[in-house]
């Protein structure tokens, strides 16, 4: 292990082989650090914190710090984060409430860029990307490779879909489907993710299907709920189509519309 002489650690954190802590860096609580872990100078982090493996915190990071949420009164919840991911400088991480389980998660392989912020009881799964300034808010899920824009807000309690594309500077009220991009304000739907997409590999016949389901559900006015019954019975063995029809039928804030 490398840590600086300058760095606060208290007898309960427990730090993993090969870890680096630099100057003037505060770890406080029942704190766990996996292998390889670089903590960054003036970083702190605190709480019920469980950190795994080969993550990297920039300097002035602020890792399970308590949620800001006025009903919070010191109960011990957590903030579990799990391995390869990269939080940036500035960023925020919020542990959970007791109205949220008590957890905040985050999965594997994310990038945290500068000043984002992650609120109390969010669900973050793995290869997601928020930009500088994006704001998750308390109880949000973001699915695997979702792609929030810089300077965005998303509203508590929202999902985001995954391989969906939060464009800058968007204000998202409410859900996002999979595979979308959404702009706006207040964010619009303005059809598939393409560049994402084909970015990840989908076969043009696979984003064709995409677009197609795009049109049918959110550029007809009428007849919503109709044609996700006809687009249930037309591709119940395509997987893309039946996780856009899933996350519909699961939507408790709603699907943001184009």
């Amino acid at each position: 292990m490398d840590i600086h002489p300058t760095a606060i650690i208290d007898k309960t954190v427990e730090l993993g082989e090969n870890v680096e802590v630099g100057a003037y860096a505060i770890i406080k609580g029942k704190v766990r650090i996996g292998d390889n872990t670089k903590i960054g100078e003036h970083a702190y982090i605190q709480g019920i914190t469980e950190i795994g493996k080969n993550n990297k915190i920039y300097p002035f990071a602020s890792i399970g710090s308590d949620p800001q949420d006025l009903k919070y009164n010191e109960e011990p919840t957590k903030l579990i984060i799990g391995d390869n991911n990269i939080f940036r400088e500035f960023v925020t991480i919020n542990r959970g409430t007791v109205g949220g389980q008590g957890i905040t998660k985050i999965g594997n392989n994310n990038l945290f860029m500068a000043y984002s912020h992650v609120a109390h009881d969010c669900d973050v799964k793995n290869y997601v990307i928020l930009a500088n300034n994006a704001t998750l808010a308390g109880h949000i899920t973001v699915e695997n490779y979702a792609i929030i824009g810089g300077l965005s807000a998303v509203h508590q309690f929202c999902k985001i879909g995954e391989y969906a594309m939060i464009a800058g500077k968007t204000g998202v009220a409410k859900d996002i489907p999979p595979f979308m991009l959404a702009s706006g304000q207040r964010a619009k739907l303005y059809g598939p993710n393409l560049i994402g997409l084909r970015r990840h590999g989908f076969s043009e016949e696979r984003i064709k299907i995409i677009r197609k389901v795009y049109n049918l559900l959110f550029k007809r006015k009428e007849g919503f709920r109709e044609t996700c019954e006809m687009l249930e019975r037309e591709y119940s063995n395509n997987d893309d189509v039946m996780k856009i029809l899933n996350f519909i039928k699961n939507s408790e804030r709603g699907i943001t519309k184009g």
